[in-house]
């Protein structure tokens, strides 16, 4: 399957299974809210963990799965690791996904309720 993008140029497959991929990764508000306070700067995981009121081991998770997919970059120092995005469009993309939820026209269902429960 090719698509053609606006400009009129074509998409390849694997840049769309790429795409998906870097959506799917962003796709829970726990891991969005990991990127959008690393695009304020680097931080431990205990800066995150008090920052975003999550327990350390849900933060280490949502992070493996954004180290995985290559959203977020790792270094140690001492006997920390100190999380990054691995580049702006990461935030950019996060921060538009956020402003785009807020636009009162954008809400398909309240927050609790299912996809499933919206479409019955």
């Amino acid at each position: 399957m090719r698509q053609a993008e606006p400009s009129g140029t074509t998409v390849e497959p694997a840049s769309l299974h790429e795409a998906c991929e870097l959506l799917r990764a962003l796709g829970t508000p726990y891991r969005l809210a990991i990127v959008l306070e690393l695009a304020e700067g680097p931080r431990c995981v205990h800066e995150l963990v008090d920052a975003l009121n999550m327990s350390q081991s849900l933060a280490s998770q949502h992070l493996r799965v954004l180290r995985s997919t290559g959203l977020v970059a790792g270094a140690r120092r001492g006997k920390e690791t100190v999380y990054r995005l691995a580049d702006d469009h990461v935030a950019h993309i996060a921060r538009d996904a956020l402003t785009h939820g807020r636009e009162a026209g954008h809400r398909n269902h309240p927050p609790d309720q299912s996809l499933e429960e919206h479409q019955a």
